[in-house]
């Protein structure tokens, strides 16, 4: 089943905008409800939905990190209203989108794998959101709203109930300004016991929410907020071994949130982290990080930076080269977070070095 999955998924993955286009335009026809759950502009829709489909088939070998993602995905979607029915849809879309676009390689044997693989899926979603007694979403009012730079901004927000979300997990969250269009963002903070939330929000090009956020959120403005996802975080009880992390730009807020979680203990592993960026500008927790290492022996704190080769007390080039630099960290848990290409980069020089893979975590969602 895995080799037909990956195989046939290669040939489709070229012809990728025109396999989401075709899925959706036939989810809509199957059950034209649906139509309701998405926005308007539907571009960005489409580039998640590949960006889900080819991190599933990245780990359809693995089940130990495949099922509890999937889980975490249906409890995600309680907060659109999905049904039993819709599963059934969103499959027989979902298989006609391939075949078509897959041509001759589609043969029964395929399709049976594909079916099967879906089946798997819509099955843990279905059996995590039955299960699931929380809430759909959480209401939350904006606090806060700073300007840090043109382009990032630091947003502070209070749940009308505590959200149960883990250091260095990320949320759902769906804006005044920009409705149905939820977009991913990670906490910098542990859960605190007054509820309240920082996010760091970057306005990246051609982002309708995280521009929005930015240039025009305001104080009281009141956002939804979805179920916690993601697998970063550092378990002291489960785990002995050091930590390593590497952030790029706003992938320093999980980050942040961990090591904050972290400073609430006096006995930790030892983190080394590395916190990467362009220019100066982008290095705009670095400060209070730095603070957390002076008052936390365990903590190690180290800048890099792309293109400012006249800096000083920072390494230079991309995080990639400066962590490979150090070695492989072999017997480290590994943490990465920052855009996708930074995320790959990274993770592929890493094995090469000799990281193990199963050491090293990074999440998925990663851009507006």
């Amino acid at each position: 089943m895995v080799r037909l999955i990956r195989e046939s998924f290669a040939v489709v993955e070229p012809r990728a905008e025109d396999v989401a286009r075709f899925f959706y335009g036939m989810l809509f026809s199957l059950a034209p409800a649906t139509r309701e759950m998405f926005p308007i502009n539907m571009e960005v829709q489409r580039s998640r939905l590949l960006r889900a489909l080819v991190h599933v088939v990245q780990m359809v070998d693995r089940p130990d990190d495949l099922i509890p993602f999937l889980r975490q995905l249906g409890r995600d979607h309680r907060k659109f209203g999905v049904v039993a029915s819709h599963y059934e849809a969103v499959g027989t879309a979902l298989l006609a989108a391939v075949k078509k676009h897959a041509g001759e390689h589609w043969t029964p044997q395929v399709e049976m794998a594909w079916a099967e693989a879906y089946t798997i899926m819509a099955r843990s979603m279905q059996d995590a959101a039955a299960a699931d007694e929380g809430p759909a979403y959480w209401h939350a009012t904006v606090l806060e709203h700073q300007r840090v730079t043109w382009d990032l901004a630091v947003v502070r927000v209070q749940p009308d109930h505590p959200v149960t979300y883990r250091a260095g997990q990320y949320l759902s969250v769906e804006t005044p300004q920009r409705q149905r269009l939820w977009r991913y963002f990670s906490p910098a903070n542990a859960p605190r016991e007054d509820g309240v939330i920082e996010f760091h929000i970057r306005a990246v090009e051609g982002g309708w929410v995280s521009r929005s956020i930015v240039g025009h959120t305001q104080p009281g403005d009141t956002w939804r907020i979805g179920p916690p996802m993601g697998r970063l975080g550092v378990d002291r009880k489960k785990s002995t071994r050091d930590v390593l992390m590497v952030s790029g730009g706003t992938g320093v807020a999980p980050m942040s949130a961990i090591i904050d979680e972290l400073s609430r203990w006096g006995d930790n592993p030892r983190v080394h982290l590395f916190v990467g960026g362009r220019t100066r500008k982008d290095l705009y927790a670095l400060d209070n990080l730095q603070r957390v290492a002076m008052s936390n022996p365990w903590l190690t704190v180290v800048p890099v930076l792309e293109t400012d080769p006249g800096a000083r007390g920072v390494e230079h080039g991309t995080l990639a080269d400066v962590v490979t630099r150090y070695g492989a960290w072999s017997e480290r848990d590994v943490l990465v977070c920052g855009s996708p290409a930074m995320i790959r980069s990274t993770v592929s020089r890493m094995l090469v070095a000799g990281t193990p893979l199963d050491r090293i975590k990074y999440d998925p969602f990663t851009l507006d």
